[in-house]
């Protein structure tokens, strides 16, 4: 049994997530902690909301709420949305917390002992009607490259150009509209990034198992250009992690708050404390996953992310630990994913546009979604979300294949022999040849799931359902039944048997349903199948099953097209 750690990128705190942030981060993480624990792991699966920030002020400005109210309040919803796609999260924190406050201060302070800490005076954007310095994103305009009249101040959403403040044509503030800007001098703190770029490009080197995406995202922002470049690590905000070292004040820096980026990769390290003192541990509970002179060094750490992440998990966030010179834990994989767009055009939170988590779950249980989003996921290059590719993939694969294989066997199990696991006959050719080919699939889909092969692995777990129901279909036990009942119940029996076996390889796709098959085989036993002859013994004559409803329904032609007209344009 080996110990893992697991954390998605945690989302920002402005608004209900869309389907590509889910599949980008949270769900395949998941996937990957609901597999470990299923061959016996220990693992720790940490999140949490990313609560500081332009966009948190902003969104809690447009629900007319006080930012810590407002923040409390999605907290909340993103965790019950969270708990609806069945993320097993072993805890959901917050980057508010008062555990991510006193880490983020002690790195700080870490950071500036050992010299990589600089006071820059820049220059910065000052709202006269807000009586405030804006932050790039609180400033809007329209984009000089594609005429996109909601460009922001660091980036145009419409054609992602990268953009200064003074770029914008009519700039204007995003809190309350006006024009009256002016450029003053600030004080802020740079992360000496470039003194560290030798000891990150040795430790990325060292990572050979990431994926190209991964290596060549972090290779990019380290050598293109002018290299890695120091970054600031403090802003001119009310709400957020106030400025200090360690315990100490930090004189010049009153009234400022880290940069979100700064403090919510910290916020990893602070939920496993949260984690802790929620389950009434001590500090050496979560210490032994990140600390290495704690017990971590036996630890494998995996991080789940989007690619807009993966420079700041592969550089930013590495360079804060290295250069604390603490024992800290490092990611050992970094597994990144490409951007799934919306029916001919890009999912977007801040527009508005695709369909969201909560509206998900409003027309189909979490299990419809998890399946398609990660036999879709977007590994090797972006991927599209269509409704009719969302009928089509639901309806074959798991009604059809699934399901139907499910349906057929208990009924027929039912109506011939009654709900009990019937007795009689022996296992022949055909039988041996579905077990050896199992296992060799299994073994397959195993080491897909191992190396977080996501949409292979979804191909694999398919083939294995196609298995048996290619065997059902070859020895017919209702034709069987008529001349040779006997021989029907053995095959009636190794069926049953690989309900419960395809209940347990299913868990990490699609657990409500494999929770479901699970509870109609009354199989209590969820162990993972080491010995595929064995496994397929496990139900034996005489045990009791209920026939299951329906695993999944159709989706009609009807309901597909009144979906992809009601999310045809932008959530209000």
């Amino acid at each position: 049994m080996a110990r893992h750690l697991i954390t998605s990128a945690i989302p920002y705190i402005n608004g209900i997530k869309h389907l590509g942030n889910l599949v980008g981060s949270q769900l395949p993480a998941d996937l990957y902690a609901r597999y470990l624990r299923g061959r016996g792991h220990e693992v720790l699966f940490l999140c949490a909301t990313d609560e500081h920030g332009t966009p948190a002020e902003l969104a809690a400005a447009k629900a007319g709420m006080p930012v810590a109210e407002y923040c409390a309040q999605m907290h909340q919803t993103q965790a019950k949305i969270a708990e609806g796609f069945a993320m097993s999260f072993d805890h959901f924190g917050r980057s508010s917390s008062p555990e991510n406050h006193r880490l983020t201060q002690h790195f700080a302070g870490k950071l500036a002992e050992a010299g990589l800490i600089a006071e820059v005076t820049e220059s910065q954007v000052y709202s006269n009607a807000d009586g405030r310095f804006l932050p790039d994103r609180y400033i809007e305009g329209t984009c000089p490259e594609c005429g996109y009249d909601k460009a922001r101040g660091d980036q145009c959403e419409n054609c992602t150009k990268q953009l200064d403040p003074t770029d914008l044509i009519d700039p204007r503030s995003a809190v309350s509209g006006s024009t009256d800007l002016e450029v003053r001098e600030t004080k802020h703190l740079y992360l000496r990034q470039s003194a560290l770029k030798d000891n990150l490009d040795a430790w990325i080197d060292s990572k050979t198992d990431w994926p190209v995406l991964t290596t060549s995202i972090a290779k990019k922002w380290l050598h293109d250009g002018d290299g890695l470049r120091d970054r600031g690590i403090t802003r001119d905000l009310d709400w957020g992690i106030p400025v200090r070292r360690g315990d100490a004040e930090w004189p010049g820096m009153e009234g400022k708050v880290f940069y979100v980026w700064f403090d919510a990769p910290i916020e990893y390290i602070a939920c496993a404390d949260e984690w802790a003192k929620a389950n009434g541990l001590d500090d050496a509970a979560w210490q032994r996953w990140w600390r290495t002179d704690m017990g971590a060094d036996d630890v494998r750490y995996t991080q789940f992310m989007g690619k807009d992440n993966v420079p700041f998990h592969t550089l930013s966030f590495p360079a804060t630990i290295l250069g604390s010179g603490e024992p800290w834990k490092m990611v050992d994989h970094l597994k990144s994913f490409n951007y799934l767009n919306y029916d001919g055009g890009q999912f977007s939170t801040s527009q508005g546009r695709g369909i969201f988590m909560d509206q998900a779950l409003e027309l189909l249980p979490a299990d419809y979604w998890r399946w398609w989003l990660l036999s879709h996921a977007p590994e090797s290059s972006d991927s599209e979300f269509t409704w009719e590719n969302f009928q089509t993939s639901v309806n074959k694969d798991l009604a059809d294949v699934l399901g139907n294989f499910v349906s057929r066997i208990t009924k027929f199990c039912r109506s011939k022999f009654g709900e009990a696991v019937p007795d009689g006959g022996s296992w022949g050719p055909a039988e041996h040849q579905l077990i050896e080919e199992l296992a060799a699939r299994v073994a397959k889909y195993e080491a897909l799931m191992e190396t977080m092969d996501v949409r292979k692995s979804a191909q694999e777990l398919r083939a294995i359902w196609v298995a048996g129901n290619e065997y059902l279909q070859s020895v017919a036990p209702w034709t069987t039944f008529k001349t040779d009942p006997a021989q029907a119940a053995a095959q009636t029996r190794l069926g049953l048997n690989l309900v419960r076996l395809y209940a347990v390889l299913s868990a990490p796709f699609i657990p409500g349903a494999a929770a479901n098959m699970l509870t109609g085989m009354h199989a209590s036993d969820a162990t993972w199948p080491e010995d595929m002859m064995q496994y397929l013994n496990a139900l034996a004559p005489g045990h009791a099953f209920t026939t299951p409803p329906v695993l999944f329904a159709k989706i009609t032609d009807e309901e597909r097209d009144s979906w992809q007209t009601r999310f045809a344009g932008t959530r209000s």
